[in-house]
């Protein structure tokens, strides 16, 4: 069993930057593909980015977040640039080793000010 925590959630302005860290324990860290998704008040859940040894982004963060991860520190991290309003949501961290993402963190909460 994987336990997730995230942190480095708050209220930044538009067009400044945050970084989420997401720290795993309970497993191989370095065998799991990790991923954040996000989601805003009123909607689904979505996919934001995931990475392996590889990294994928949604469209709408594609030049702006940047996801990368520490096998040394068990932790997974989302650098976001140039936030906007829309980018306000709960980002939540998430673990998977086969084809569905496993294991979930409580969320942290982003609000961007206009």
């Amino acid at each position: 069993q994987v336990q997730l925590v995230e942190s480095g959630g708050g209220l930044v302005q538009a067009g400044g930057s945050r970084r989420l860290s997401c720290t795993a324990s309970g497993g191989t860290f370095s065998r799991y593909f990790m991923g954040w998704f996000r989601q805003a008040p009123g909607k689904n859940r979505e996919f934001v980015a995931s990475i392996w040894q590889n990294d994928y982004y949604v469209d709408s963060v594609k030049g702006r977040f940047t996801i990368s991860r520490d096998n040394a520190k068990n932790t997974v991290y989302l650098q976001m640039n140039a936030l906007t309003p829309e980018d306000t949501a709960v980002y939540f961290c998430t673990a998977r080793e086969g084809g569905e993402w496993e294991f979930w963190g409580q969320g942290t909460q982003v609000t961007v000010s206009s």
